[in-house]
């Protein structure tokens, strides 16, 4: 008798200093195959989405930045039809940005400057019943690291969570579609790599980068609790 086929993940990875993290493991015990594409290595970004669910990753380029990085408008048309397609889709700080883009919405150079370290996420009515989001309480606490915005979310979007510094910060822009500003598969470590290598001009800013690799490391069974959640709802869904 043949074995079912396990569930299939396409992860697009746009830096190499931004892996798939916490949520590699959490995933893979769960039977799925992760297949990944790293565009900054050369890889071809597909225009349909043959896998089961997708998820997109965060990276250090601006999603508005094209003229750069010309594959960000191909992970733009790959968010399109897996939304047609309405597989699982998790677009995570740079991929919840250009899951915006991709359907409508807008991103720009964040107002308040880099938003880094502990984040904490109130949750909005509509994430009552929400699928990844539902029963998770009034407020999140999640690690953060961006210095675009999301300014206005598509609109057929509905917010899911936001922030005192962003209002953006987790939405389903389709059906089974998500985006987060915030990144839930990262570990204290990783961050700490990430505000070692941070480069600023405005003292406070540095200041708050640095300070967060501390407070991440203070609340990481909190941070962690949340996070194996959400990427348990997602294996949910792309397993069921």
């Amino acid at each position: 008798m043949d074995q079912p086929t396990a569930a299939r993940v396409l992860v697009v990875q746009p830096g190499d200093d931004d892996p798939l993290g916490r949520f590699d493991g959490w995933l893979t015990a769960r039977g799925i195959d992760i297949h990944t594409v790293r565009p900054y290595a050369g890889d071809a970004v597909p225009q349909r989405l043959s896998a089961d669910a997708l998820i997109v990753l965060g990276g250090e380029m601006s999603s508005t930045d094209d003229a750069n990085f010309p594959w960000l408008e191909q992970v733009r048309v790959l968010y399109r039809d897996a939304a047609e397609q309405a597989k699982p889709t998790l677009g995570i700080c740079l991929g919840g940005q250009l899951l915006a883009q991709a359907l409508g919405g807008t991103v720009e150079k964040g107002a308040h400057g880099t938003e880094a370290g502990l984040v904490t996420v109130g949750l909005t009515g509509d994430a009552a019943g929400d699928d990844l989001f539902g029963d998770l309480g009034p407020e999140i606490q999640v690690a953060s690291m961006h210095g675009d915005a999301i300014t206005r979310l598509p609109d057929e979007a509905v917010l899911l969570g936001t922030g005192r510094t962003y209002p953006n910060q987790a939405f389903r822009a389709a059906p089974n579609a998500w985006g987060v500003q915030f990144h839930p598969e990262i570990s204290p470590a990783t961050y700490a790599e990430w505000a070692g290598a941070f480069r600023g001009s405005d003292p406070e800013e540095i200041r708050r980068v640095g300070q967060g690799v501390d407070d991440l490391v203070a609340a990481d069974a909190t941070v962690q609790r949340t996070a194996a959640v959400l990427a348990s709802r997602f294996a949910d869904l792309v397993t069921g």
